[in-house]
């Protein structure tokens, strides 16, 4: 009977404590993280140890673009012609060649060996076939063999480059089903080893295709590692990082990784000048994963989600040794409560969000803000090839419009709000690309369509840090997972929203336009998070929503009666 009692009173005393600490603002792991610093020594090893990371998750993004583009200039290769120069074969057999604007995809009808008896092209009104034995293609613009132009991906076969892009973007969506269920299964640090080795070998593999479904499932496995293969590691990171430093942190380790390697992507296709050799050189870095295990801890949350809290104990001693601090013992003594009762363990269904109104369209709208943001900021980089300009050099001036963007954001973020640095931007790209409809290919209209994609990615930089302000901690991480797939099930169609461009010109930067004025509009709709601690529950995000939205209204204890 006695040891019955004495059971109970540890009960209430545990019951007691929990309840003292519940009262207490704010999450218990950013009250223990205070006490070992909020940017330490160890933080900014980790911040180091992430920046390969980030280029390899540039490099896995960017550069199927350099090795399947497509040389502006090529023509029906004609074998009887072969002796003579390209400018002469091409002259001779593409029709349109004297006037500079020839038919890519067919040649004449004729007797080619009196045409080598002239040596002048056939007569106006000869007719005409589709190329019979292949293209030829003049590396002027693109100073190396693609795998567009290896394999003669032009005309008839032009949809093949689309659908290899569109593939990526397939495999991004299922690796995000696939390495989310993992990292919730096995933890962070597995999944992210894992992710970046199946993209390392997709990449490896791609270089040894020889055909188009090869070429496919390659890309198709590179997309399973994409976004993963960095995020993942990149949100774990930042949960080791003090609040009033994440929006400079998250920004700063964007920008010094994959912008930096966004701007170096085309001049190393450029020099290198082959494409296998490039995706040898992209693809080598990701296996740098496996030194993982000995630099990146696991992540602290979910290590309590497990109730392995001797190791999450484990990791903060590591950085009270690193970083030379101490946590007080009453903290650790309720860190551990907390831990042993299932606090941080995610109970509710993701689902369950959908059952608060406010959420519901809170949710809906990002949905919008993911897919509208990237959709654009995919596309405006997919259209450098087609803007009648060096495709590196557009490339590398959108590339570092991005950069400066990030930077941007970093500053005026926490000073002139979510709402603003969000919707702001993101109409004025819609203003841009209106413009430049009515502008001729060339220098205006890329100049233009780069300020569109500096202000499109301001925006996507911005909500990505919104997102983790508007969703409630038992749902952030699924929730923001789910909007990234949201953002590749758009992006699978960018490639095809391009290619319609050989229809109708203007037909990409008109759907961009659309869809940057619509994203912005529901942009308007989102809560201003400014100051705001993180929502805890689904109470404190709706209390959020109804006081912080445009139209919203502060709640008043004066009217309960």
């Amino acid at each position: 009977m006695g040891n019955k009692n004495l059971n109970l009173d540890v009960d209430t005393c545990v019951k007691e404590k929990l309840n003292e600490i519940e009262k207490h603002d704010g999450d218990i792991l950013d009250s223990v993280l205070n006490h070992v610093g909020d940017l330490g020594r160890y933080q900014k090893l980790l911040f180091i140890a992430m920046l390969p990371l980030g280029f390899t998750y540039a490099f896995a993004y960017f550069v199927q673009l350099f090795i399947a583009v497509t040389p502006q200039n090529h023509w029906c290769r004609v074998p009887e012609l072969a002796n003579l120069s390209m400018e002469l074969r091409r002259n001779l057999s593409a029709p349109g060649a004297i006037t500079g604007k020839w038919d890519h995809c067919m040649t004449f009808d004729t007797n080619w060996t009196q045409v080598l008896d002239t040596l002048k092209p056939p007569a106006v009104g000869t007719p005409m076939v589709p190329c019979q034995h292949g293209w030829e293609f003049e590396f002027n613009d693109i100073p190396y063999e693609t795998v567009t132009s290896e394999r003669e991906w032009v005309c008839d076969n032009a949809k093949n480059v689309p659908t290899a892009a569109s593939m990526f973007f397939v495999g991004s969506v299922v690796g995000g089903v696939i390495f989310g269920w993992m990292a919730d299964r096995f933890g962070r640090v597995p999944a992210v080893i894992a992710t970046n080795l199946i993209g390392g070998i997709g990449g490896v593999a791609t270089t040894f295709t020889t055909g188009v479904w090869d070429f496919i499932l390659c890309r198709f496995l590179v997309g399973l590692s994409f976004d993963n293969c960095f995020m993942m590691l990149y949100i774990m990171v930042l949960e080791y990082v003090g609040p009033q430093y994440r929006t400079l942190v998250a920004n700063l380790i964007l920008a010094l990784s994959f912008g930096v390697a966004s701007v170096a992507m085309p001049w190393m296709a450029y020099f290198i000048a082959d494409w296998r050799i490039l995706v040898w050189v992209t693809s080598l870095p990701m296996f740098l994963v496996l030194l993982a295990p000995w630099v990146i801890p696991e992540s602290i949350r979910w290590l309590m989600s497990r109730g392995r809290i001797n190791e999450a104990i484990a990791i903060l001693e590591k950085f009270e040794r690193i970083n030379g601090t101490k946590i007080p013992e009453h903290v650790m003594d309720e860190f551990v409560i907390v831990s042993n009762k299932g606090k941080m363990e995610e109970k509710q269904n993701f689902f369950c969000i959908f059952k608060s109104p406010p959420l519901r369209k809170a949710m809906f709208s990002l949905m919008i803000l993911f897919m509208g943001g990237a959709l654009v900021f995919d596309g405006l980089v997919r259209l450098s090839d087609s803007l009648g300009m060096n495709f590196f050099v557009v490339f590398t001036f959108i590339e570092v419009s991005e950069l400066i963007s990030i930077l941007v954001v970093a500053v005026i973020l926490d000073r002139f709000g979510r709402r603003k640095v969000c919707v702001g931007p993101m109409y004025a790209s819609s203003v841009f690309l209106l413009v430049a409809l009515f502008l001729p290919k060339g220098v205006p209209q890329t100049v233009i369509e780069i300020a569109a994609r500096f202000f499109t990615n301001t925006c996507f930089t911005c909500v990505m840090q919104w997102t983790t302000e508007i969703l409630p901690t038992p749902f952030r991480a699924t929730g923001c997972s789910i909007l990234h797939m949201c953002a590749f099930i758009s992006t699978v169609f960018t490639p095809f929203i391009v290619y319609s461009g050989r229809y109708w010109s203007m037909l990409p930067i008109l759907i961009f336009t659309l869809m940057t004025f619509l994203t912005a509009s529901v942009g308007l709709t989102l809560p201003e998070t400014r100051g705001l601690p993180m929502p805890q529950t689904i109470a404190d995000g709706e209390k959020n929503i109804r006081e912080q939205s445009l139209c919203g209204k502060p709640e008043r204890d004066d009217l309960d009666v």
